[in-house]
């Protein structure tokens, strides 16, 4: 009987493709991406690209970089139509927190968390009816 790790491996090679894109470490905090990356999940590829191009937030132009990236791995790794290609998961981990320290009155020090999270994006092709 396979163990658990060679299971896991079959089940994985045995799924339909699916590319996936990450963003390692973005500079701005989960919540803050959480925002674009809301507005983006489940949609096409093209109408999520063009919902990036219009937001206003910081994080839209990274979750596009990210995105397109996605596309590019469907199209040329898993050989996916670049037509039927939707945005099919979405998530925005934390990362780690950088300390920065703020000098207050009477010397003390407040502590500024500069906080950073992780972005992967999957894109799946759905069948049109």
């Amino acid at each position: 009987m396979p163990n658990r790790q060679k299971r896991k491996a079959e089940e994985k090679r045995s799924r339909e493709p699916r590319a996936t894109a990450t963003s390692s470490v973005l500079r701005m905090s989960a919540t803050k991406v959480r925002r674009v990356t809301d507005l983006v999940a489940g949609a096409k590829v093209d109408d999520a690209l063009t919902t990036c191009d219009f937001l206003p937030h910081r994080a839209a132009p990274e979750v596009k970089k990210t995105l397109l990236s996605a596309a590019a791995n469907a199209i040329e790794n898993c050989g996916l139509n670049e037509d039927d290609l939707f945005v099919e998961n979405v998530q925005v981990n934390e990362g780690f927190t950088i300390p920065r320290i703020r000098p207050r009155a009477q010397g003390r020090a407040y502590r500024i968390r500069r906080r950073t999270c992780r972005l992967t994006i999957t894109v799946g092709e759905r069948e049109e009816e």
